[in-house]
């Protein structure tokens, strides 16, 4: 909302920030998104750092923290998130380095922003490097390259997925076919609305402000990066999930001018953009709460005293987090003949036998973890329990002892990942 309602007045920023609501929230009206914010798409958290370093940019280009606060802030995403490395950091670069090129001079802001977001690369790295050494988490590099040409129209079509879904323009399982109908207009409403955003920037890109001009380079890179890549598929649409709200900003700012003339049509303007936004709201608000699948089987670990096991990794941290940490669940891999830690966000130390004793291993028998296979590296159990399409595998010894922790990967921790 503060980046769409730069140069706006009166009735008109009100205006602006319904349109944003709106485009914002359009995917609510599809009981598919329902848990949009902890489920596909997800990482709509990395949009802060974009927005918030486009703001700062905007605003206060030239001031003398300006530069060193975007290198903080850049840095930080990227040990997040390495979206920010892909997306905000090249649009920055290219964005300040033009403007700073147009105006001749390169002792400008421009210049130093340009030159802050190049800088925040290496020293992110840096900071990671300092993180690992003092037992940070480790994680692993995303596995990124450039797709081969025959696969690009593909991919574009996995991207219109993509955008299609982020914007709400799916067929939606309302209660009614009217409620279906109209959520699929308005989230058309919306996508068109950010195209047309992005259209306005490109026809007035010489005039068009520092914010528009980083959020069309964004919205840019963002998807040429997803079409060219390796990285696209059809469940992934969170890889472009930025797309959505610079695309809300450039809506705004496309759909409604600085300043509404007349009372009754700023009046007008301003009721139409909050219906639009409590539309999807309201919808959203009359559902019931979504569960967690995995809530009866905390529930049930919980009551029976089993408070620190293994399993698969989408069985494993939902867990612990839903338990409030009183059930840790730590996720392990079947690699060839032997069971490891799932190298990602992970803490070698959960996996010291001197530390922790694990007495139970989880196995999903409805596929997405551990198979039944993994009973051969664990030993028979002394008891198996079944909650829903899980299986509880319990043992009177630490299983912990079954867990290969290598030496590369204790090394892991410190060292560069």
């Amino acid at each position: 909302m503060a980046l769409a309602l730069t140069d706006s007045r009166g009735l008109a920023r009100a205006a602006r920030c319904g349109v944003v609501i709106a485009v914002l929230t359009a995917m609510f009206h599809a009981r598919s998104n329902a848990p949009y914010l902890l489920g596909t798409p997800d990482h709509t958290g990395t949009s802060a750092f974009l927005l918030v370093s486009f703001l700062l940019i905007d605003r206060v280009p030239a001031r003398r923290y300006t530069s060193p606060l975007l290198l903080a802030i850049l840095c930080a995403g990227q040990i997040g998130d390495a979206t920010v490395r892909y997306v905000a950091v090249p649009a920055v670069v290219l964005v300040c380095g033009y403007r700073a090129v147009a105006a001749r001079e390169l002792r400008t802001g421009d210049a130093a922003n340009a030159l802050a977001a190049a800088a925040s690369v290496p020293l992110t790295l840096a900071v990671r490097a300092v993180m690992v050494h003092f037992g940070a988490y480790q994680m692993v590099a995303p596995k990124i390259a450039i797709s081969r040409p025959r696969q690009w129209p593909h991919n574009a079509e996995l991207a219109w997925h993509a955008l299609c879904v982020l914007f709400g323009v799916v067929a939606g399982s309302g209660s009614s076919a009217l409620e279906r109908d109209a959520g699929y207009i308005l989230g058309l409403a919306c996508l068109l609305a950010a195209a047309a955003g992005v259209a306005r920037v490109a026809w007035t890109w010489r005039t068009a402000s520092r914010a528009e001009q980083l959020l069309f380079a964004a919205i840019v890179i963002d998807l040429a990066a997803y079409v060219f890549s390796t990285m696209p598929i059809l469940t992934n649409p969170y890889e472009v999930v930025a797309v959505l709200p610079c695309g809300a900003v450039l809506a705004a700012r496309a759909c409604v001018p600085g300043r509404v003339v007349g009372t009754l049509r700023a009046g007008l303007a301003t009721g139409l953009a909050a219906i639009a936004a409590l539309l999807p709201l309201t919808t959203a608000a009359a559902r019931p709460a979504a569960v967690a699948p995995t809530a009866p089987l905390s529930a049930w670990l919980e009551a029976h005293g089993l408070t620190y096991g293994l399993a698969g990794y989408w069985n494993s941290s939902v867990i612990t987090l839903h338990s409030d940490n009183r059930v840790q669940v730590r996720a392990v891999v079947i690699k060839g003949r032997q069971i490891e830690p799932y190298a990602w966000e992970t803490s070698t130390l959960w996996f010291d036998a001197s530390r922790h004793d694990a007495t139970f291993v989880i196995i999903d028998l409805a596929g997405n973890g551990l198979s039944p296979s993994a009973e051969q590296y664990f030993g028979r159990p002394s008891k198996t329990d079944h909650v829903a399409h899980w299986a509880i595998l319990i043992y009177q010894k630490n299983v912990l002892d079954q867990v290969s922790v290598s030496r590369a990967s204790s090394a892991g921790s410190r060292s560069r990942p």
